[in-house]
């Protein structure tokens, strides 16, 4: 009998666990991860669709505390996951010359039409890219541009119908949140590593420059050399950062990783595609980190904000009425605890955008509408140039080179178009088709670059570059003053 009844209640148990688990499938609601279907009309189709990719990401929260499987994510994100090898080159050979380097890391693959993204410092001086998809083909790809201010570049390779990534919104990534890194670490190809977002808004003083932007997403999942590049992304498969750094004495992963935020990816990349270099506006402020004897001096409740130190004269600051000693504590109705924050909020606008600063003056709240500008506090986006900005002065009209002579020279700069006979560039023998790639020592890598450079140099100029079909380096050098 006592063996009957240990036998009933076995069974009544047994059935209470599958009536539970039946019930708890009757409500719970699958991850459904839904990709846009293109139409199959020829390339015309992806014209609005780059668009839209570049400018949409995710506007939901997820429930990243649903159980541990990340096996859907890991199939969203590894196909545009890519592996990348730069051919670099330096200076300081042996001989005084060049010396050719690799470099190897990953991208994401941002657009079934081919823009991948990836680190700036993956690609620097680099003279040939080759990209490698999950599938193991192969293609040279171009590099649309890049911006070291926030380690961050744009390729694109030729081809079409390739798996992509859809941007996650970095703004509602908590800290505790499990997410994937994907890369290609030690030349292992399509690695996933699982952690969780230990912090957000981090500076490790990595990038460098007074304008650099570092408010990194600090994780825990382990990454590698080979990993820069690659994404990180959340548990339903987004991209919510571009994996960056990590803090090492060894060489390799001690613990933490670092990742660019996709909120700021997207405008980076965004500008780059449409105007090859990116549009930065400037709030025109030098900022500390509020600490709690500062908050209890103003009567602050807690040390979360931002103290202005400085308001440049002319700055989009300065015209917004802020003042040396404000507190700014958010921006278009966000937050902003310290100083990365606030550098990467603003980094994702363009000069000409409007924004709205909450600060603390005086013991209470105000609100200010603040015109962005850019570093020359100019309104507007950059000016589209057209070459012939020193014709007048130096005789000299400049054009981009295309995609295909830039492929097929393996060179980046811009091409003389015409030099005027009798200005001082025509003194020089320069002729039309000279491939302009050094201004004073500096490496330029477009029209934009080569008539800047020109520009800011004050008298004495030195042209560097090449004929195409000719492996020397012509130097020609000129006054742009009389003295």
């Amino acid at each position: 009998m006592a063996m009957n009844r240990y036998v009933q209640l076995f069974i009544v148990s047994l059935s209470s666990a599958l009536l539970s688990v039946f019930i708890y499938r009757q409500f719970e609601k699958p991850v459904q991860v839904q990709w846009e279907q293109s139409d199959k009309s020829g390339d015309a189709r992806y014209a609005g669709l780059v668009d839209k990719l570049f400018n949409a990401r995710s506007n939901g929260g997820f429930y990243s505390s649903a159980p541990t499987d990340f096996t859907s994510a890991a199939e969203v994100a590894t196909p545009a996951v890519v592996n990348i090898r730069a051919l670099l080159e330096s200076g300081g050979g042996i001989w005084g010359g060049t010396t050719l380097t690799g470099s190897s890391g990953s991208g994401v693959i941002m657009s079934p039409d081919g823009y991948i993204v990836t680190n700036h410092h993956v690609v620097e001086h680099s003279r040939d890219i080759k990209v490698t998809l999950s599938d193991k083909r192969e293609y040279k790809a171009e590099l649309v541009g890049s911006d070291p201010s926030t380690d961050i570049a744009l390729l694109k390779i030729e081809e079409y119908d390739l798996p992509f990534m859809l941007f996650g919104n970095s703004d509602s990534v908590n800290v505790g949140e499990w997410v994937l890194a994907v890369g290609n670490p030690f030349n292992l190809e399509s690695t996933v590593t699982a952690g969780i977002v230990s912090a957000k808004g981090r500076n490790i003083n990595i990038l460098g420059g007074v304008t650099s932007i570092e408010s990194f997403i600090q994780t825990d999942a382990a990454v590698n050399p080979g990993n820069s590049g690659g994404a990180l992304v959340n548990t339903v498969g987004e991209l919510v950062g571009i994996n960056t750094a990590i803090i090492t004495e060894s060489g390799s992963y001690e613990g933490y990783s670092f990742a660019v935020p996709s909120n700021l990816v997207q405008k980076v990349i965004r500008d780059l595609r449409e105007y090859g270099d990116v549009q930065r506006a400037f709030l025109g402020v030098t900022i500390e980190d509020l600490n709690i004897e500062m908050a209890r001096d103003i009567g602050l409740p807690n040390a979360e904000g931002v103290r202005v130190t400085r308001v440049n004269k002319n700055s989009a600051a300065a015209d917004a009425g802020l003042e040396e000693g404000d507190v700014i504590l958010g921006l278009n109705n966000t937050l902003v605890r310290r100083s990365p924050e606030l550098q990467e909020y603003i980094g994702r606008f363009r000069p000409g955008d409007k924004i709205q600063v909450e600060f603390w003056r005086n013991g209470r709240r105000n609100q200010a509408s603040v015109l962005l500008k850019d570093k020359n506090n100019a309104v507007g986006t950059a000016l589209q140039i057209n070459g012939y900005e020193l014709e007048k002065d130096l005789g000299i009209a400049l054009r981009e080179l295309s995609r295909d002579e830039r492929r097929r020279m393996r060179i980046h700069g811009a091409m003389v178009l015409s030099v005027r006979k009798g200005s001082v560039v025509h003194d020089t023998n320069m002729q039309p088709g000279f491939i302009i790639t050094g201004v004073n020592g500096k490496r330029v890598a477009n029209m934009a670059e080569a008539i800047e450079g020109i520009r800011n140099a004050y008298n004495h100029v030195i042209i560097d570059g090449y004929y195409e079909g000719e492996p020397d380096l012509y130097s020609y050098r000129f006054k742009k003053r009389q003295s």
